[in-house]
């Protein structure tokens, strides 16, 4: 288990590289090529709209074999990619906006598949552990990949950074060919096709992975609303160059790293519940930290919110795989991840407009709106009535595909 539990790790360490490089590069080329700014943000809106598809996306990782499919998307990605070596001119930038789209369709089939197929690798009491580990493989690289993707971009242009992006989704494809499904879980009989109702009322239907799943959506989408009023923060109350947004990026990404690795002992005492709460607390007391007058308290506020986002991510992940029947697992995964990530699309927009209203009333509103959030799950317990069995669990045949266990007290 100790194999399959690195070879995921350096799948994230592999992919969050590629990814992370790519994604800055393709705004900095469109920007070179076309001389647009608005250009260059919607290569950004490429990669993350086909979020908003990933109930429907998920439903094939339920009726297709998905590691392979895992393995095929991978090595798909990596052939779109090489498309890229025939933009020459501003002619070809449509192409820049093809791949990133393909790259926003592959994130949701290749982050439900892996979510899917952890729990076939791994024992579940060593889940919320590599999660944590996979979450700071992936913060880690957000603060060296961008850096290394726009070095080699400056050093020999778009087309070298291509063949290292494209390098990297043929490495995690063979690493996923390697891992060992020794947890392979038995497929339930279903009365009726899933659709998408079915996503929904297993991810909704049991607070077990409601309370995680909204929690984390919160935390996402006012982390999204907070972007502009931190910038307004560092250069109009604070009066710092721009360039300290880069110090408040770094000391983030700090606080995910180390907060990555301490979730698994967390959730193995706590819950995901409970860490999702947690997690909420601690992102709600970085915004509002730094929005304070005192740039050493916003710099530990930004650690703060840094360490609380990846433990509502985390736990939110950890519940689907230990509460979803395996049949439906990637149609679910996908599922949370849309209701995870998906309020971004409005939550950005929203923060950006906010703004004008000064800095401190939108950190201000998401201190409220988190908290609102966290005292919600306070009027019933965080915890089911009866326990949640696990997938494969014999009780789960006492369910037809589709249908869950809702908590008592409801009709």
């Amino acid at each position: 288990m100790r194999r399959n539990a690195g070879l995921f790790v350096a799948i994230s360490l592999l992919s969050g590289f590629g990814s992370s490089a790519m994604s800055l590069v393709a705004g900095i080329w469109t920007l070179d090529l076309t001389g647009s700014t608005g250009l260059a943000a919607l290569t950004g809106l490429c990669v993350y709209a086909p979020v908003l598809a990933g109930p429907w996306l998920g439903g094939l990782l339920d009726t297709a074999p998905r590691r392979p499919l895992v393995i095929a998307v991978n090595l798909v990605l990596a052939a779109a990619l090489l498309a890229l070596f025939a933009v020459r001119g501003p002619g070809q930038t449509w192409l820049i906006f093809a791949v990133s789209s393909v790259y926003g369709v592959s994130y949701v089939l290749i982050d439900a598949g892996e979510t899917a197929l952890l729990p076939s690798a791994l024992p579940p009491t060593q889940l919320g552990d590599v999660n944590g580990w996979r979450s700071s493989a992936q913060e880690g690289m957000k603060l060296v990949a961008p850096l290394a993707g726009a070095g080699l971009y400056a050093w020999h242009g778009g087309h070298a950074v291509v063949v290292l992006s494209a390098a990297m989704p043929v490495l995690v494809a063979i690493l996923y060919a390697t891992v060992r499904l020794n947890r392979t879980p038995q497929v339930q009989p279903t009365q009726r096709r899933p659709d998408l109702r079915t996503g929904l009322s297993v991810l909704f239907g049991q607070r077990a992975t409601g309370v995680p799943v909204v929690l984390a959506a919160v935390s996402i989408a006012m982390a999204g609303f907070t972007t502009a009023a931190i910038y307004t923060i560092v250069t109009t109350e604070l009066r710092l160059p721009t360039t300290f947004l880069g110090v408040l990026t770094g000391a983030q990404g700090a606080g995910s790293i180390i907060g990555g690795l301490l979730v698994g002992r967390l959730l193995a005492g706590r819950g995901p519940g409970a860490v999702g709460v947690a997690g909420t607390v601690l992102f709600a007391v970085g915004c509002l930290a730094r929005g304070l007058p005192w740039w050493p308290v916003t710099v530990a506020g930004a650690v703060v919110a840094g360490v609380g986002l990846p433990w509502t991510l985390v736990a939110a992940v950890t519940a689907v795989q230990t509460h979803t029947p395996s049949a439906l697992l990637g149609r679910v995964s996908a599922t949370a991840n849309t209701a995870m990530f998906g309020p971004l699309v409005l939550a950005i927009p929203l923060g950006s407009a906010a703004v004008h209203l000064g800095g401190r009333p939108p950190l201000v509103a998401a201190v409220v709106i988190c908290l609102t959030a966290v005292a919600a799950t306070r009027y019933r317990p965080l915890t089911t009535s009866r326990r949640a069995p696990e997938r494969g669990h014999p009780h789960w045949s006492r369910f037809p595909a589709g249908e869950v266990d809702r908590p008592r007290g409801r009709g």
